[in-house]
């Protein structure tokens, strides 16, 4: 891929750094973690790594609670550490994205605190969403944790927060948020980063005054056209450094997310219908349809996606009876799952989505096939979970730190239980271990790490056409290299019954075993080369 467009095709991993590796054994990881597992990433052949918040932070929401944008946070390491970080990826191969969180600040950032200092009518306050005492809260919205999305100061006023109360809205509308926002993207474009991820990208413009939800008017926070202009700003900035940005945009309109993909505005989106819907061939080719076709007038790559830091993890997700796909709001403790059928599911979409034409986003630990950890509830320290009164298990359950071996020992990422550990590691995790399955021909592991090398290979294939379009339990398309005119086939099996491969085509990668016969078994894909 051309290297001033790496973001087009990219297979790019994202690190939760306080789960993925602990270099100092306090049970948090950390970048010096993260800087010893390098050449693993390496050799599972990512292209990039997306970092979660490693930014100072209390923490309040697993650090999207930001209170320094410019320090890294000492349980994570420090400045210092990023740009070694940074750099030494750099050397390997692999490009680094950090992520900005814009709509908000932590309630221990020096602006909220000058504005709690300052009082009501100050300047200070300007920067924020503030709105005088009143009985009731100033609106009726809901935040996105659920809930009042307003709490009072000491001295009766009204704040914002669409998230936890530790988060205020910050102002967009205050060309003083713009200015600092945008100082903020050419520090970290100055230290080597390759591109941003943004945060909740759809939230940051209100409409004046803070008007009440009204059905018949454009929605007050999501999805503002002030956005564009924001956006627009940034893309300038990226332009001068070759950076890209990302956008976290959570839209069920096909073309209102477009228009964030317009060539002057953000480079690529998260496909979040991809991931949202279930394991079904009409529904994920209704989608692959729908992205492409969206994707296509603006000149814009598809992205594809199976799980991030907030979502269920596909292995728990796709072993259940019902309800395969994924939403928030669905949510709730003990769902019954099969997790040897997830596990086979899982591997198939695997295939599925690296055949796709794009980029491609893993969340760490899908390589390693990890289903969804039961956090005991006196553990859970997502905010979602308290905020819906205990009904919704949060997020905690895909972020329990990485199985690097099988000690279960100091660095919270072992097979066992580790006490120190910020969130428990589930007893029975030592059979999915990173150091067990890289020398296990037939573990997710080198499923992941074949079907990555091979997906570089067919990097430069031409547009999707779909195959065998009749048969309606069979997902199959083929796209052909332009270099060498070398036709790859993509083919799922959803079953029930064995399918036959293509006459005359090369087997290269299968998610599983094939039958007897040589037939494709139901919930497997193939990989094959005509």
């Amino acid at each position: 891929m051309p290297s001033t467009e790496w973001w087009r095709s990219a297979a790019i991993y994202q690190v939760y750094v306080r789960s993925f590796a602990d270099g100092n054994g306090d049970g948090t990881g950390d970048l010096a973690g993260v800087r010893s597992r390098l050449p693993y990433l390496a050799d599972l052949g990512v292209d990039a790594l997306w970092f979660t918040p490693w930014y100072l932070s209390p923490l309040a929401d697993g650090g999207y609670d930001v209170a320094d944008y410019r320090t890294v946070d000492p349980a994570f390491g420090s400045l210092r550490e990023a740009e070694l970080l940074i750099a030494e990826a750099r050397g390997l191969g692999l490009r680094c994205i950090v992520d900005i969180v814009p709509n908000h600040v932590s309630d221990q950032h020096e602006w909220f605190k000058a504005a709690l200092a300052a009082g009501p009518g100050s300047p200070e306050r300007e920067l924020f969403h503030f709105r005088p005492h009143s009985p009731e809260p100033p609106n009726d919205w809901v935040s996105e944790f659920g809930g009042v999305p307003w709490s009072r100061t000491d001295d009766g006023e009204w704040y914002l927060h669409l998230f936890a109360p530790e988060q205020p809205d910050l102002n967009w509308s205050h060309p003083k948020v713009r200015r600092e926002h945008e100082d903020v993207l050419r520090f970290w474009f100055e230290r080597g980063a390759a591109g941003v991820r943004i945060d909740s990208a759809a939230l940051l413009a209100k409409a004046d005054g803070l008007p009440p939800m009204d059905p018949d008017r454009p929605h007050p926070f999501h999805d503002r056209p002030e956005l564009h202009d924001i956006y627009r700003s940034w893309r300038r900035i990226a332009d001068e450094y070759g950076a890209a940005l990302i956008g976290e945009i959570w839209l069920p309109d096909a073309e209102r997310f477009a228009r964030y993909l317009r060539p002057d505005e953000l480079h690529t989106a998260f496909n979040f219908d991809f991931l949202s819907r279930p394991w079904d061939p009409a529904q994920l080719w209704e989608s692959i349809d729908l992205t492409l076709s969206t994707h296509a007038p603006v000149g814009a790559p598809a992205t594809w996606v199976l799980a991030n830091h907030d979502v269920t993890r596909t292995v728990t997700r796709y072993g259940r009876a019902e309800d395969t796909g994924f939403a928030f709001e669905r949510k709730r403790f003990g769902v019954p799952t099969d997790l040897e059928l997830g596990t086979r599911r899982a591997r198939a979409a695997a295939l599925l989505t690296l055949a796709l034409p794009g980029s491609l986003y893993l969340y760490q630990g899908e390589e390693l096939g990890l289903p969804e950890a039961d956090v005991p509830r006196d553990r859970i320290q997502d905010p979602m979970h308290a905020r819906s009164g205990g009904v919704d298990p949060g997020r905690d359950g895909c972020r329990v730190p990485l199985p690097w071996d099988g000690g279960g020992g100091g660095d919270g990422g072992g097979g066992g239980a580790s006490a120190r550990s910020w969130l428990p590691v589930p007893p029975d995790w030592s059979r999915y271990t990173a150091e067990r399955q890289v020398h296990d021909p037939g573990s997710m592991l080198s499923l992941y790490r074949t079907a990555l090398r091979l997906r570089r290979s067919f990097g430069d294939a031409g547009p999707l056409r779909r195959l065998r379009a009749d048969e309606p339990r069979v997902l199959s398309f083929a796209r052909t290299c332009e270099r060498d005119g070398t036709t790859w086939i993509c083919l799922t099996n959803f079953g029930p019954d064995d399918t036959a491969l293509p006459v005359g085509a090369e087997l290269v990668l299968a998610s599983g075993p094939l039958a007897p016969d040589g037939r494709l078994p139901q919930d497997t894909s193939a990989w094959l080369r005509a």
